[in-house]
């Protein structure tokens, strides 16, 4: 039986990424962020919603554009760092030992040492409340060789993609394969 628990959003898993921008004075920075995702396929869109009085949010809104840099089980610690500091205070990059990499089409850097990163235009912010989402149009991505497989797309087991839960504070990493999308229904569903 199911036990109303309030209002909240346990969607799981939330992703932890990195968003980066440079802020007023052209100082790279960034912030952790778990409210994000693919939210359009063509052309391909990521949202992602940054807290009002977040510093990288004035460099997003000024230069209308971010990257997104999928972290990874190898730099949880300056992934989370990215959540932990402001860039008010502190240059996160360098205090991280980190380098950012200017983005080849937009005016924001990338993370060289996270497996996966991607320029993104705005193409649409919505004032939310405690939160200003931006949808970004992917106009490149990056991802470690390593990390590709045969195809030359990212495979998640090789990126160890960090998963977050909001409500418990907790990192997770992927789990096993369980079933492959769009056959998995076929098997018990069949002719129905």
């Amino acid at each position: 039986m199911k036990k109303d628990i309030g209002v909240c959003t346990p969607l799981y898993p939330a992703p932890a990424l990195v968003v980066t921008a440079y802020d007023r004075q052209g100082i790279p920075g960034g912030l952790m962020v778990a409210w994000g995702g693919v939210c359009n396929s063509e052309p391909p869109c990521i949202s992602v919603a940054v807290a009002k009085n977040r510093h990288t949010l004035e460099g997003i809104m000024k230069r209308k554009a971010f990257c997104v840099n999928v972290s990874s089980e190898d730099v949880i610690c300056e992934a989370d760092f990215f959540g932990l500091a402001s860039g008010r205070d502190v240059d996160k990059f360098e205090t991280a030992g980190l380098t950012p990499r200017k983005g080849d089409l937009v005016g924001a850097p990338l993370i060289e040492e996270f497996p996966i990163s991607m320029e993104c235009e705005v193409v649409q912010s919505i004032d939310l409340g405690s939160h200003f989402l931006f949808v970004g149009k992917v106009v490149k991505t990056w991802a470690v060789e390593k990390c590709l497989d045969e195809k030359g797309y990212p495979d998640p087991l090789k990126v160890k993609p960090l998963v977050f839960a909001p409500k418990c504070g907790t990192y997770y990493a992927l789990g096993r394969v369980v079933g492959k999308a769009y056959s998995e229904g076929k098997k018990k569903f069949r002719g129905k």
